[in-house]
């Protein structure tokens, strides 16, 4: 399959079908709509309750992300079917007890935005093109100018504090948490499905800086320090702890705090965001390792 196409709106279709041509054994199914109406898609393999969930495309600028769990799941599906291995990895038995659940793309109308302009927007437009600046490119947010992964309700008030230190007041092209914690419909969408389907391991894909983040407060279990280290180890990747803004809010601290069960963010890739296309084939194969034994973990 070609995983060289931009995640837009009309890619990720394509790529949903081109999968489940593919790979009957694969399911899909959507789990809510973005501000804008678009479909938040979710890709299946077993059983979804219960699984180890992949989420990317929480921040428009991380579209790189995206691809990378595309190409994973397809590749997981190709081994599940011919009942081989990936990266010495059981994929058949590693299905079998867990499954695996992939959200692609969590804010469709914020990687549309950054990788079409304005015009994603719809009537939306001319807002989105006065808050962006003529910026399209650095655009993270969702289609009302919110950052997702400030949205969440783990310290919120903390992080809403931080951003008003910060002179971020109100919606902005990355850093805007919103009105109220879980006030944005991608948040509810991906809470309700984590909670709906007992997800059992959270990953949270962005970029960049070759990182993952495991901890969160005294919920946090003891257990996901060392899941994180070997994560690390099959990648050459670091542990690390968020700084400043980064250290509220997000999916992983609102998971860890509501399940109370391990839950990651992985920094993939290194540079500037958004990552260039001609990344991706070094930053996945350093990463598949990783993401491979994660089935497992």
């Amino acid at each position: 399959m070609d995983f060289y196409r931009l995640p837009t709106a009309e890619n990720c279709e394509k790529y949903m079908r081109e999968i489940h041509r593919k790979h009957p054994c694969s399911k899909s199914f959507f789990i809510g709509k973005s501000v804008l109406n678009r479909k938040i898609s979710v890709l299946s393999l077993g059983k979804p309750v219960g699984s180890t969930l992949f989420v990317a495309g929480t921040h428009g600028s991380e579209w790189l992300c995206s691809l990378v769990l595309f190409r994973f799941f397809d590749e997981v599906c190709s081994a599940f079917e011919h009942g081989e291995n990936l990266c010495g990895i059981n994929i058949g038995k590693a299905v079998a007890n867990r499954g695996l659940t992939v959200v692609p793309v969590l804010n469709p109308d914020g990687t549309e935005i950054n990788l079409l302009g304005s015009s994603a927007a719809f009537s939306s437009a001319k807002r989105i093109s006065r808050l962006a600046k003529g910026d399209f490119e650095h655009w993270n947010a969702n289609a009302r100018g919110v950052d997702i992964n400030h949205n969440f309700g783990a310290g919120w008030n903390i992080l809403h504090e931080q951003e008003r230190k910060n002179g971020i007041f109100g919606p902005a092209p990355r850093q805007y948490g919103g009105p109220k914690a879980f006030s944005e419909p991608e948040t509810r969408a991906i809470c309700g499905f984590c909670s709906t389907f007992d997800v059992r391991r959270l990953w949270s894909f962005h970029s960049q800086g070759e990182e993952i983040y495991w901890y969160y407060g005294p919920e946090t279990p003891i257990i996901s320090r060392d899941i994180a280290e070997e994560f690390a180890v099959s990648c050459g990747y670091k542990t690390a702890f968020p700084k400043g803004m980064a250290s509220h809010g997000g999916l992983k601290d609102w998971y860890i705090e509501n399940f109370r069960r391990p839950g990651f963010t992985v920094e993939i890739g290194l540079g500037e965001n958004p990552l260039p296309l001609s990344d991706f084939d070094s930053v996945y194969e350093k990463l598949k390792p990783a993401l491979a034994k994660a089935l497992f973990m």
